[in-house]
């Protein structure tokens, strides 16, 4: 994986993971390094999901490939959250 290829996953990770807080009610009080970590996560297992399920490969905008991956963000960002609350 070149440098493009890192720099896309942060991107893509990021808009993930902010579209999953912003899904999320309220205030979370993670990072924003966290933020991309649940959506890089979160991105490559909804791709693999979406694989999965044969909706990966739309033609225009696979608009459920990416629902898939917000709500898992979404998951990821409140599992976080309660995960930091505890501690």
């Amino acid at each position: 994986m070149g440098i493009s290829g890192v720099i896309s996953a942060v991107l893509i990770g990021l808009i993930i993971g902010a579209l999953g807080r912003l899904v999320l009610p309220g205030r979370q009080r993670i990072g924003m390094l966290w933020t991309i970590a649940v959506g890089i996560a979160a991105a490559l297992v909804g791709t693999g999901i979406a694989a999965g399920l044969g909706v990966s490969e739309t033609r225009g905008i696979d608009w459920i490939e990416w629902a898939i991956q917000v709500a898992l963000a979404a998951a990821g960002v409140a599992a976080l959250q309660r995960f930091k609350d505890r501690a």
